[in-house]
């Protein structure tokens, strides 16, 4: 179809399978309360409470300064890539001629060259989308801990509600730049497909197996542990 093999297209299908998949498993099953990021979670309802007992809260505004920042670059690093696709769009003849030179001889229509950095392109867009939004998250949580209460109103219902909306919004934050974070992991996946369909299956496969370990591989939280402190 249009130039891919049916191997093309069972990569292309495992891809997206393994990714959306990975989403699933991480952030809507009873598998994902036992990832990194859900334990995680559960110390930021912890920080905000915390947080309530403290006259000065400018340790909180440092780290809540630190993951914007953060969140910035990765922004500003999906613009970059962003910005490299559409490179590669424009120098399809000169690319092609020089893959063909390769040692492996990589060989495709200039329509299939297109439609695959088109797709890795798009990748790059959600994830810029994803890491805008989540600083923009962000920066509401940092105006929810300008509203919080004084300290000596830390036991009070108003204050307690306080804490949890700012929890609430750090979260959400978090969710949507780990959403992004797992595109750009999966957009190295995604580059196996401009070799051929046997590395994209591999690649994709490796990433998984990576990004699985992170969240439930018992290295990723041993920190966590009570156990280990």
């Amino acid at each position: 179809m249009y130039g891919f093999s049916t191997l093309d297209l069972v990569a292309f299908a495992w891809f997206v399978l393994a990714w959306a998949g990975y989403g699933v498993a991480v952030e809507l099953t009873p598998i994902g309360r036992n990832t990194l990021n859900h334990r995680m979670d559960r110390h930021r309802d912890d920080w905000t409470k915390t947080m309530l007992g403290r006259d000065l809260r400018i340790i909180d505004t440092q780290i809540m300064a630190s993951l914007q920042n953060g969140t910035a670059f990765f922004a500003s690093t999906s613009l970059l890539a962003v910005g490299g696709a559409f490179a590669l769009l424009r120098a399809s003849e000169e690319v092609l001629a020089l893959f063909t030179q390769l040692p492996f001889g990589i060989r495709m229509t200039q329509a299939v060259w297109e439609t695959k950095v088109f797709g890795i392109l798009l990748i790059f867009v959600y994830a810029f989308f994803k890491f805008a939004w989540s600083y923009r998250l962000f920066n509401y949580a940092a105006i929810l801990i300008g509203a919080m209460p004084e300290a000596n109103e830390a036991k009070s219902a108003k204050a307690k509600a306080a804490a949890r909306r700012v929890a609430r919004m750090a979260r959400l934050a978090g969710r949507h730049f780990n959403r992004g974070q797992r595109a750009f992991f999966f957009a190295l996946g995604y580059l196996g497909w401009f070799v051929n369909g046997w590395v994209f299956i591999a690649a994709t496969l490796a990433v998984l197996v990576v990004v699985a370990n992170r969240q439930f591989g018992p290295a990723a939280r041993w920190a966590l542990d009570d156990e280990n402190n």
